[in-house]
């Protein structure tokens, strides 16, 4: 793997007693959830290779978030002088030091992805956070929080999306995933997703059913 996508994942697609995996709270890093959490949860650490299932959540409270932006000061953070690292290791403002999430509140362009985003990214490696409750979204302009305690960081290669059926009205598509070694992900190029479908609301578009197609995905360099 050359490259891996920066994604952040909540409540509504990996947590404990979740629909379809029922996960325990040791399987998710629960039990030591915190904002500086960077571990990888314990049953994507032991079963690397293996494929599941994983859920998307509902349309308007999605499971899996596009960050599309890297504020300056995220750079600036450190311990390094790339910002989407200092994130994934939990920097100063970043999850650590004496104010933890000053640099996590309303993040430009955090983007909620449904069908046709999540279909876009069928053969990619994704390299996620993984938050403990929800990433919140705020529309007009589109932006998010990424406050809150972090289970850790799950690596996964996308290989289908599909509509899911035995849900509610509003469910987005099953995932089918495989499970990749998240510290060889953390070598690979870091890629924001940066065509990820906008919606217009947090109801708008209804967008629940994967397209045939959909356009190709246009990764940038994480700086």
């Amino acid at each position: 793997m050359t490259e891996v996508v920066l994604l952040a994942i909540d409540e509504e697609s990996i947590d404990n007693g979740n629909p379809p995996n029922n996960f325990s709270e040791t399987d998710v890093n629960d039990q030591i959830a915190s904002l500086s959490q960077r571990q990888t949860l314990r049953y994507f650490r032991e079963n690397a290779g293996d494929t599941i299932i994983l859920y998307s959540g509902e349309v308007g409270d999605e499971g899996w978030h596009a960050i599309k932006y890297i504020p300056s000061s995220w750079i600036n953070a450190g311990p390094s002088s790339n910002g989407a690292r200092n994130y994934l290791s939990a920097g100063p403002g970043l999850g650590s030091g004496e104010s933890p999430e000053v640099l996590l509140d309303k993040i430009p362009d955090i983007t909620p992805l449904r069908a046709t985003g999540l279909k876009m990214l069928i053969g990619k490696t994704v390299l996620a956070v993984v938050y403990d409750s929800d990433v919140s979204i705020n529309y007009g302009p589109l932006n998010g929080s990424l406050k809150g305690e972090t289970l850790g960081l799950v690596a996964l290669e996308v290989i289908s999306v599909e509509r899911r059926m035995d849900g509610s009205s509003g469910s987005l598509p099953k995932i089918m995933v495989r499970i990749i070694n998240a510290n060889e992900a953390k070598n690979a190029a870091l890629k924001l997703f940066s065509n990820a479908p906008v919606p217009q609301s947090s109801s708008e578009p209804f967008d629940i059913n994967p397209p045939a197609t959909v356009p190709p995905i246009a990764l940038t360099d994480a700086p």
